[in-house]
């Protein structure tokens, strides 16, 4: 738990002096592609939301600013989501 509570939380601010993760929320890990490692917060998501995945707005994926990043839940791991694909 120590590591989880070291890593950045996707959408914080980089000059953000505390941009790890808060007590009482729920994360999953963001396993490759362009926002590997960072961590999304999850909390109260409902378990249809959970099982949908996510694309995620970044500009460090193949379509640049305004692009997004798709993650999707891994099977064997619910506290990881996968690297999909890149969109528009």
């Amino acid at each position: 738990m120590d590591e989880l509570m070291r890593r950045r939380v996707y959408g914080a601010d980089h000059d953000d002096p505390d941009p790890g993760p808060r007590p009482g929320h729920v994360y999953v890990e963001l396993v490759g592609g362009p926002l590997d490692g960072l961590l999304l917060d999850v909390t109260g998501w409902s378990a249809e939301r959970l099982a949908a995945g996510a694309a995620l707005g970044t500009e460090l994926g193949r379509f640049g600013a305004g692009g997004r990043a798709v993650y999707g839940p891994v099977t064997a791991d619910p506290e990881r989501w996968a690297w999909e694909a890149d969109s528009p």
